[in-house]
């Protein structure tokens, strides 16, 4: 009988951990900038701006708002998983992307045309960006894994970051100037610019310079008619490490998910005429703010390791949620999301390090972060869909303290279930 495959606590060595991984082009790594800039405004669609289109055109209730923007999550939910197993076998992985891309601008367009603003073809239209949304994160992260190595991994990982930041401070100040100088559905079609940069960016990236066995953290054999070793799927999902950051990740992004979405809506209750300017405003301070977080945790996380960077950024979601019960004053509300880029800025670079480290050698890393994203889209999902009905029962002010509690078991349970992740010969 061949031999079983070692379990996913203890995988065999990558054969990159001993000798230096090629150096892609400045063509590529400059393609692969272009890309986290512009899928920026592209992966997350509309985002929360769809709360107040939907308020400020159509007076939709926010009942009716959480279950419009709790189905692109729900289709990313189910989307995740068969995305992540496909990008572990194709090598079209930036075709994929291209084609995503365009998917998520066509749909974004429609959604301004009158005849497709009800409740049925808002939800299909959502959840068609959620599909093609399911693809385009683990797709970059697998590109990035495949160009640089798991050496260089966490250090290039802040790098997109930095550049997928710095693309959402433009396109959001760019949808809010659109939305208050012309009208609030300019916003869905700067999408269709975003998505161009994107296309163009993916294609600049060379096939050569992508090695699809290190992008799905397999074993590079020593004999190259040898396949790669690959461990099964279910055997690295029981890694109880694995399935505890599964956790921590549901329980982030349930407590975050619905966050600025209500913040929006707070903010137009008091002051509909400026509701896209000072949504704008808050995209904007959280993504200047999670700039240099992002390319501070890419390295702290070489050298301090990975639980004690990942943490802060766990902590500052629950003191966040409290403090914006204190008060509606726009002042405040922009002031306490910083929060908000010291924690998605930290957790947006950290969370995909911690699965490449905890699927080292298993050959099952796109399909694990597909799983892992799976975990987090449910969480995202019921997080817009049940806060919008605790605001219509208690309040904002209620909604707020109700998201800050269950992002207060976030640390714990990755603090105590995942731990320290970094290996002796990580970096």
């Amino acid at each position: 009988m061949p031999p079983a495959p070692q379990p996913a606590e203890n995988p065999p060595l990558e054969s990159h951990a001993s000798a230096p991984f090629h150096t892609p082009s400045g063509r590529s790594q400059r393609g692969l900038d272009g890309l986290n800039f512009f899928l920026a405004d592209v992966r997350d669609g509309v985002g929360p701006f769809l709360g107040i289109y939907l308020l400020t055109r159509f007076d939709w209730s926010a009942g009716q708002i959480g279950l419009a923007m709790s189905a692109m999550t729900f289709a990313t939910m189910l989307s995740q998983s068969p995305a992540g197993v496909l990008l572990d076998i194709t090598r079209r992985k930036r075709l994929l992307t291209a084609l995503a891309t365009l998917v998520v601008a066509v749909c974004s367009v429609l959604m301004t045309l009158p005849a497709f603003v009800n409740l049925p073809s808002i939800l299909l239209l959502q959840a068609l960006m959620g599909v093609s949304a399911a693809l385009l994160l683990p797709a970059v992260a697998a590109i990035t894994l495949g160009m640089v190595g798991r050496r260089r991994f966490p250090a290039r990982q802040g790098r997109n970051e930095v550049f997928n930041h710095a693309g959402n401070v433009v396109s959001a100040l760019l949808a809010g100037l659109l939305a208050h100088f012309l009208s609030i559905e300019w916003l869905f079609y700067s999408l269709l610019l975003f998505a161009c940069g994107s296309l163009i960016s993916a294609l600049a990236i060379r096939e050569t310079d992508i090695d699809h066995v290190a992008a799905r953290g397999a074993v590079a054999q020593e004999t190259t008619d040898a396949q790669p070793h690959a461990s099964g799927l279910l055997q690295v999902l029981r890694d109880r490490r694995v399935l505890m950051l599964g956790a921590a990740l549901t329980l982030f992004h349930f407590a975050n998910a619905a966050m600025l979405p209500l913040v929006g809506q707070y903010l137009t209750l008091g002051d509909q005429e400026a509701a896209s300017l000072y949504m704008s405003a808050c995209i904007v301070i959280a993504q200047l703010v999670m700039i240099p977080v992002a390319w501070w945790a890419g390295r702290r996380a070489m050298s301090w390791g990975r639980r004690p960077v990942l943490m802060i950024g766990l902590l500052a979601l629950p003191l966040r949620g409290l403090l914006y019960g204190v008060s509606n004053d726009p002042v405040w509300l922009l002031l306490v999301q910083a929060l908000d880029g010291i924690g998605a800025g930290i957790f947006g670079v950290l969370w995909l390090i911690v699965a490449a480290d905890l699927t080292r050698g298993s050959g099952r890393y796109n399909a694990t972060v597909g799983v892992l994203g799976t975990l987090f889209a449910l969480g995202a999902a019921a997080s817009n869909l049940v806060a919008g009905y605790v605001v219509d029962a208690s309040g904002y002010v209620g909604g707020f303290v109700f998201l800050a509690a269950f992002g207060a078991l976030a640390p714990l349970v990755f603090w105590f279930g995942v731990g320290e992740t970094r290996s002796a010969d990580a970096d």
